[in-house]
């Protein structure tokens, strides 16, 4: 069968599940948005720039399981890297795909506009390379087998790639396979795998508490359901990694909280410490959780279970994937005699109730906001106080959490939002992100507004960056941003749309709002007015520790 590179590059996609495809227009890659048409179900999703597109497509593979961003060489690939950076470390499989100048110009070291005019064509290249798991140039000869090894390698790995198209050959026709592109994990080696589960179901069988800590890998590789049956069968509480906020069901009487290190919650401890078990699956161990290192687990038995190996007490069984050793647990019958007690969280109920012209502040706000979300909804916190509050607020069931802890982008969220929502069309999407991070890629609301989505989204509106005040500069200039008028934003982004607008600054102001809101079928764009000095109790917690780890013992401390 013969067909195009660039009709064969986008069927394959389609295959994936990729459906939508964001990006900015360049010279180079307007052949492939060319033959992008020709591809049925296959829409070009156009940005405002390429690091919101990155950002958009790194959303749309949360909730889809693939992303893409289509760039012009140079400019928008370096515009887009620091999303793509962003993807690798948070193990989201997104794929790059830049039109690239011709091949005659590349293989004849031309000076071209959009490179350094040195004749060097590779340096763009080694750049993505240090945030891909696959990176390739399309020729003629090599285009088929390389799309679908990248295609594959970006599924599998649950990291970036890179496709680079020269533009001369994007409508050449080339020989293809005839049979559709299907992805298939990689299976375990037998042996090893066997090996493994024996191990830890005798382990298990003699533990009195073991417990489970998951982190982002479970929701990347859709692992919740094996992981809820297996506890569910053998009656191991659970909790989940900062970084993991939402990967497993915290409307499950089996879960305890976000384990934080040293700043977990008493019940949260209360389970850690009981424990002489540990199954802990991919964790990512950051810095920003106090003491969520390897060495707290050391006095229990540790089971980690990681993409490709799994690691009892130390002892090492490669080739083991993660989708069937979790498949092969949610099977195990429970064999351990032992009664299982471990702490649970009390049945609670939000007391607190609307006072009249009171101000609004974060322990009312998001107390509140608990009760305001549904069964269902997709929740995205922008780094700083967003998500920090996020991180004790209990999700309904079926939700889904997005943010960025680990590459930590300010501005990500609103762009992602997009492609979150690009992807799960029929979910509502609830959006919380500070004014300094709207800041950073406003923009993107307009494209929101104008494909017809229906975003909620609150800005928190404190005048600047309160999660770095509270680490430097409490009152210093450098933390301070601009005072827009954030609610007329929508008017000027997207004429004629219809939008519901508000400014609150009262709790009993916030009630009103939120009735509105869930009586309004639009979009919602609604500025909460707070005290630039008001922040979680856990920002507090996190600016004074993030102070001591970067700054040294004897440091100024800056109050």
């Amino acid at each position: 069968m013969k067909t195009t590179i660039g009709e064969y590059l986008f069927t394959r996609m389609r295959q994936a599940g990729i459906l939508h495809i964001f990006g900015v227009p360049g010279d180079f890659n307007l052949p492939l948005l060319e033959l992008a048409k020709r591809v049925p179900g296959t829409e070009f999703v156009g940005n405002c720039n390429e690091l919101n597109a990155a950002y958009a497509a790194d959303g749309y593979a949360r909730v889809n399981g693939m992303g893409a961003v289509l760039t012009t060489y140079g400019v928008g690939d370096l515009s887009a890297l620091c999303g793509l950076a962003g993807s690798c470390a948070e193990h989201v499989p997104v794929v790059l795909i830049s039109g690239v100048p011709p091949l005659h110009a590349m293989n004849g070291h031309l000076r071209m506009h959009h490179s350094l005019a040195d004749g060097n064509f590779k340096n763009i290249n080694q750049c993505l390379q240090q945030f891909t798991c696959y990176s390739t140039c399309l020729t003629p000869e090599n285009a088929a087998i390389e799309t679908d090894h990248a295609l594959i390698r970006c599924w599998r790995e649950k990291c970036p790639v890179s496709i680079q198209v020269p533009s001369d050959i994007s409508f050449m026709e080339i020989d293809v396979p005839d049979e559709k592109l299907i992805l298939t994990p990689v299976k375990s080696n037998g042996e090893q795998l066997e090996r493994a589960l024996k191990r830890i179901g005798g382990i298990l069988g003699n533990s009195r508490y073991p417990m489970l800590i998951a982190d982002m890998e479970v929701e990347r590789r859709r692992l919740s359901e094996n992981l809820c049956r297996f506890t569910e069968e053998w009656r191991v509480p659970f909790a989940v990694f900062r970084s993991g906020k939402g990967c497993m069901p915290e409307n499950s009487p089996l879960f305890v909280g976000t384990y934080n290190g040293a700043m977990s919650s008493e019940q949260v401890k209360e389970a850690v410490d009981r424990s002489d078990c540990f199954i802990i699956t991919a964790p990512g161990f950051l810095e920003a959780s106090q003491l969520a290192t390897p060495q707290a687990f050391v006095r229990a038995n540790v089971i980690y279970l990681e993409e490709g190996r799994v690691t009892v007490n130390g002892e090492v069984y490669e080739g083991v994937a993660l989708a069937e050793v979790t498949g092969r647990l949610a099977e195990m019958p429970c064999t351990s005699m032992h009664k299982r007690v471990f702490p649970q969280e009390a049945n609670k109920t939000c007391t607190c109730k609307a006072l009249s012209g009171k101000r609004l502040s974060h322990e009312y706000l998001w107390q509140r906001m608990e009760r305001f979300f549904t069964k269902g909804d997709i929740l995205i916190a922008e780094n700083g106080c967003s998500l920090s509050a996020m991180g004790t607020v209990k999700m309904p069931e079926g939700s889904m959490f997005i943010s960025q802890p680990i590459w930590g982008a300010i501005g990500f969220a609103l762009p992602a939002m997009l492609g979150a929502m690009t992807a799960g069309k029929d979910r509502r999407c609830i959006l919380f992100i500070g004014d300094g991070s709207f800041q950073m890629t406003a923009q993107e609301l307009s494209t929101l507004l104008n494909r017809g989505l229906k975003p909620i989204i609150f800005l928190l509106g404190n005048r600047g960056y309160t999660i770095e005040r509270y680490i430097a500069g409490m009152d210093a200039a450098y933390n301070d941003v601009a005072d827009w008028k954030y609610t007329e934003l929508p008017r000027i982004f997207a004429p004629g749309k219809n939008v519901y607008c508000a400014s609150v600054d009262t709790e009993d102001g916030l009630e009103d709002v939120l009735g509105a809101v869930a009586d309004n079928d639009c979009a919602c764009f609604i500025e909460l007015e707070l005290d630039p000095l008001d922040a979680p109790q856990s920002i507090k917690a996190l600016g004074k520790a993030t102070r001591q780890l970067d700054y040294g013992t004897f440091a100024p401390q800056m109050e």
